[in-house]
């Protein structure tokens, strides 16, 4: 890739293992959209995730995926690996967690439609599953049939 394309991207390529202390240290890096003029999917699945209970202060466990529509710019992957990792210790409702990555999303790569679902392990025999979209749930864009609207 050229300089043009990685001058943002600090992550990629380096072997740096300390993972940022919670979301509000971590950044979302993106890069050019090659084909900004094209609009396809990007479906990013993390089935690791966790957080805390604000509560409890009890580990949560979830499957996060992203579904987007990039515009001018696309994220990293490995600065959203971080950034996903660093909610392991952070305490925060599950449906405030969904609609903070899908906003930190939208502020980082202003996508033209995106969807962020957690479907999170469930305590106390209840499982809570929160969805949230971009700019609203008029928009059709839809999940890949093999996600996580398929019963595993």
């Amino acid at each position: 890739m050229s300089d043009s394309l990685t001058a943002d991207i600090t992550l990629l390529g380096r072997s740096e293992h300390r993972l940022p202390a919670s979301p509000d240290e971590a950044a979302l890096e993106t890069f050019p959209n090659r084909t900004p003029g094209r609009n396809y999917t990007i479906h990013l699945s993390a089935p690791d995730f966790g957080s805390l209970c604000p509560v409890t202060g009890q580990p949560d466990a979830a499957h996060v995926e992203i579904l987007y529509i990039p515009d001018e710019r696309c994220v990293e992957t490995k600065s959203l690996k971080f950034y996903l990792a660093s909610y392991r210790n952070h305490a925060s409702f599950n449906e405030a967690i969904v609609n903070r990555i899908l906003d930190d999303l939208v502020a980082a790569c202003a996508p033209k439609q995106a969807i962020v679902r957690g479907r999170f392990v469930p305590r106390g025999g209840i499982q809570l599953t929160c969805e949230a979209r971009h700019p609203s749930r008029e928009i059709p864009l839809e999940w890949p049939a093999a996600s996580l609207s398929t019963p595993h």
